[in-house]
């Protein structure tokens, strides 16, 4: 269903939304990245930049994959976002800024320095509305998606833990 807003959501969608702390969130097929979000309005607001955290290719992105996962890490769904960024010094970066900085956990410094650095550093404040039907059970991957170990110039095997005391065997 569409809104006044032209948001395409589903009651699941909507419900996790409400709920979110974190999301997984995918740009361009690559592999899938924690963030930390804030709702506001049915959707989900992310900061990313300097000093904040790493999220490859979405301030640049006009659509992205969410997935919403529950407390035991199972995935609850997954749904197509548009991805509408917000530019410090705008209307709504006025409003939406303060407000996704109140909500922001263990921040430095008070609110309103919090926005001004994020204006000043040109971090991303990504805006996330649901764009369609979730992925339903068939059009969900099958097989693992975990991702493979990464390359290491580790040659050694690790060693063995330390011991504080000599454990006796009988």
């Amino acid at each position: 269903m569409t809104d006044e807003d032209g948001r395409s959501s589903t009651p699941l969608v909507d419900e996790v939304i409400k709920k979110a702390a974190v999301a997984w969130v995918s740009v361009s097929g690559g592999p899938a990245v924690a963030l930390w979000c804030a709702t506001l309005e049915g959707t989900l607001v992310v900061i990313s930049g300097p000093g904040e955290q790493a999220a490859p290719g979405l301030a640049d992105a006009t659509q992205a994959q969410v997935t919403m996962r529950g407390d035991h890490g199972g995935r609850i769904v997954t749904w197509p976002a548009r991805v509408s960024r917000v530019r410090p010094g705008g209307a709504e970066w006025e409003t939406l800024a303060p407000l996704v900085a109140a909500k922001r956990l263990n921040a430095s410094g008070p609110t309103v320095e919090l926005v001004r650095r994020w204006a000043d550093d040109g971090c991303a404040l990504n805006r996330l509305t649901p764009a369609g039907e979730p992925l339903s059970g068939e059009a969900l991957p099958t097989g693992s998606l975990a991702e493979p170990p990464r390359e290491t110039p580790a040659v050694r095997a690790a060693r063995r833990p330390f011991r504080l005391h000599r454990v006796r065997r009988r």
